[in-house]
């Protein structure tokens, strides 16, 4: 199986055999704002045997809560959500279009990073709005690195050898972009994107949460307008704006050399981090793991570490050794501790082929057209 993962900078291939060996992993770079079709067709004529596409998609609105096979319904219903997520939808539609013409009649799936949060209860996934915004708008919490989360909170059950529908869950998807999911009994009860990506948690060059008055203050007359705002807030924010510099790394030693606004990312980062990671336990009503994932989670032992040292309360403690030492998939938790600790390795591509091969397995329904309803 093929999967795709279209971003607004690269595009991502990785093929799979039927048991998740990976055979293939090549990342093509967006060229001008697109894919080079015939550097995509060159490294697929390179793939023996794909047999199915599956397609990463950040947004399912309100109608697409589970992966499905990818028709002329689907893909209109996808261009429809682009105002949802200007920056993720095109190129995610971009990489369906060169897949059907590339490999014509492979059957494609696609797979949503909204929709393993589409079953939040409605305490969190509910605004308080007014009701006719909800309702025209569509408006709600979607969440979105569903994909991640789903993974990593049930690769984390395996490490810890427990059933996931029995384990309550904080998975920290921290990467350039920055989530927080509480995962009860292996569902999302709770998250910290919302509507779009840009809730939540401080990422690498986007706010997280802001008072929504300083906004509309922020576009009086003579201020800001939408566009300037809307750059501001998605490429301008975050780690680059308290640091000038979106990458982790370079953040903690500008603060390990006594760099103050360094400092000041790192510590703006972190409380935000501790404070969701409560807020996601709150919704729980407790904790049995806490799980690391994504390029920042995997890697940065000293994030982790500074995470969890505002965290003993809920029962947090990390060995300092295995912690500095964790590669790949690892429980770093001291051996005293009441919540285990676990950094996982981020792959998405496994769960969109999990997804992928369920929609393909339900039978020759699925090919005729049996799909959700887009009205």
């Amino acid at each position: 199986m093929l999967i795709i993962n279209a971003g607004s900078t690269s595009l991502k291939l990785r093929f799979l055999d039927t048991d998740d060996t990976l055979l293939a992993d090549r990342e093509l770079p967006a060229v001008n704002g697109g894919f080079d079709e015939d550097a995509v067709a060159a490294q697929l004529d390179a793939l023996d045997g794909v047999d199915a596409v599956g397609h990463r998609v950040v947004h399912g609105g309100p109608k697409l809560s589970t992966a499905v096979l990818v028709d002329e319904r689907v893909e209109a219903y996808l261009r429809s959500l682009v105002d949802l997520a200007p920056l993720h939808q095109p190129p995610a539609l971009e990489g369906i279009d060169l897949a059907r013409r590339l490999l014509p009649g492979v059957p494609a799936v696609a797979c949503f990073d909204t929709a393993f949060h589409a079953g939040l209860p409605a305490a969190a996934s509910t605004y308080a709005v007014p009701q006719a915004w909800r309702k025209r708008y569509s408006v709600r919490r979607y969440g979105f690195h569903g994909l991640s989360h789903a993974y990593a909170s049930r690769r984390a059950a395996q490490l810890l050898g427990v059933e996931a529908e029995r384990t309550r869950m904080v998975t920290c998807h921290l990467g350039a972009g920055a989530s927080l999911a509480a995962v009860a009994g292996g569902k999302s009860v709770d998250t910290t994107m919302g509507f779009t990506p840009l809730e939540g948690l401080v990422m690498a060059t986007r706010p997280g949460n802001v008072d929504p008055g300083l906004l509309l203050w922020l576009q009086r007359p003579g201020g800001l307008t939408e566009p300037e705002l809307s750059d501001a807030l998605e490429h301008r924010s975050g780690l680059v704006a308290l640091a000038g510099t979106a990458d982790m790394r370079a953040v903690l030693a500008r603060a390990a050399g006594g760099d103050d606004d360094a400092r000041l990312a790192l510590d703006v980062y972190v409380h935000r981090l501790r404070a969701g990671v409560a807020a996601m336990t709150a919704a729980m009503d407790g904790i049995d793991a806490l799980v690391f994932t994504g390029g920042v989670g995997e890697n940065s032992h000293d994030v982790r570490a500074a995470a969890a040292a505002g965290l003993g309360f809920l029962g947090v403690a990390l060995d300092p050794k295995l912690n500095t030492s964790a590669t790949g998939d690892a429980d770093i938790g001291a051996g005293s501790a009441a919540v285990r600790t676990l950094v996982v390795r981020a792959r998405e591509d496994l769960e969109i082929a999990r997804q992928a091969r369920e929609v393909l397995a339900s039978g020759p329904g699925a090919a005729d057209g049996e799909q959700p309803t887009l009205r």
